[in-house]
C-alpha cells in the first residue's frame, strides 16, 4: 500500500468516526476546519466525503453546509451462527431488499476448484448481487456453487437475494456448517462500481466455505460490507475459567 493510499485509508476511519459518533441532522464543521481536524487538504476531504455522500451518509446543501444524514439504524448482529442478511435486518428491524443481479454460468478457476474439491474447468454458477437499505447500497455479495445444487427453476424463480435461506427454505442441500474468514480489505474495481464507492475503500469482507451434512464443500462466498450499516461482534468465552 503506498503512502497516498494509507493516508487516505486513515482519513476514511477518522471521517467514519465522526458520521457515526453524530446524530442524524447533524451539521459538519466547515470543509476549512474539518481539513484542518483531521490533518488533510480540502481536496482530499472532499474526496472522501464524497465516498460518503454516495453511501447515503452525507448530504450537502448548497450554502448550508454538510449533514449527516444516515443511516439511522445499522444492522447489530453476533458472528457465531450464519444467518443471511435479510434475517439479521428483519431482527433490528431494517427492510433490506436486493438490488441489480446477475446470475452467471462460469467454468471453475484452480482457486474455486480446489475449495470445491471439483476439477479445473467444471460447471459452476455465480451471483453477485447488491443489497440496498433505503434504497441506498449497504452490501455486496457474491456465491459460486456447482452447477446442479440448486434446481434451475427454483435459482431462477425464487432466489431474492439469499442463497443461504433458499437452500434452508427448499432443504436442498442439507447444510451442517461453515468456516468463514474475516478481513478488511480494499475495494475491489467492480464492488466499488455496485456500491457506488471509491476503488480501493475499506470494505469489511467475509469470505466463507459453506458445507453439507456429509462434509462436502458445496458453496464459496464473498459478503462484502460497507462499515457504515453494520455493527458486527461476537461472544466469547474467557479461556482457562472452569465452568461452576
Amino acid at each position: 500500500m503506498t503512502e497516498g493510499r494509507s493516508t487516505y485509508q486513515q482519513l476514511q476511519n477518522d471521517l467514519r468516526k465522526v458520521i457515526q459518533a453524530a446524530p442524524k441532522g447533524t451539521k459538519l464543521p466547515s470543509e476549512p476546519d474539518l481539513a484542518k481536524d483531521l490533518g488533510v487538504s480540502r481536496a482530499t476531504l472532499r474526496e472522501a466525503m464524497r465516498t460518503f455522500e454516495s453511501q447515503g451518509l452525507l448530504k450537502r446543501h448548497q450554502g448550508l453546509g454538510t449533514f449527516v444524514v444516515g443511516p439511522t439504524q445499522v444492522i447489530d448482529t453476533g458472528l457465531e451462527a450464519l444467518e443471511s442478511i435479510e434475517t439479521q435486518a428483519k431482527r433490528s428491524g431494517l427492510d433490506v431488499i436486493m438490488g441489480d443481479h446477475h446470475i452467471e454460468h462460469i467454468e471453475a478457476a484452480p482457486e474455486h476448484a480446489e475449495k470445491l474439491n471439483l476439477s479445473h474447468g467444471d460447471s459452476l454458477i455465480k451471483i453477485s448481487r447488491v443489497i440496498l437499505t433505503n434504497g441506498s447500497p449497504a452490501a455486496f455479495l457474491i456465491d459460486i456453487f456447482p452447477e446442479g445444487l440448486i434446481n434451475q427453476s427454483t435459482l431462477y424463480e425464487q432466489f431474492s437475494g439469499s442463497l443461504l435461506d433458499l437452500m434452508l427454505e427448499t432443504g436442498k442441500p442439507s447444510l451442517a456448517m461453515s468456516k468463514t474468514e474475516i478481513s478488511a480489505v480494499q475495494a475491489p474495481g467492480d464492488v466499488s462500481k455496485a456500491l457506488h464507492i471509491q476503488r480501493g475503500d475499506t470494505l469489511l469482507l467475509l469470505n466463507g466455505l459453506l458445507f453439507d451434512k456429509d462434509g462436502i464443500p458445496i458453496d464459496i462466498s464473498y459478503s462484502y460490507f460497507l462499515p457504515g450499516y453494520f455493527r458486527l461482534h461476537i461472544i466469547r468465552k474467557i479461556g482457562g475459567v472452569k465452568a461452576s
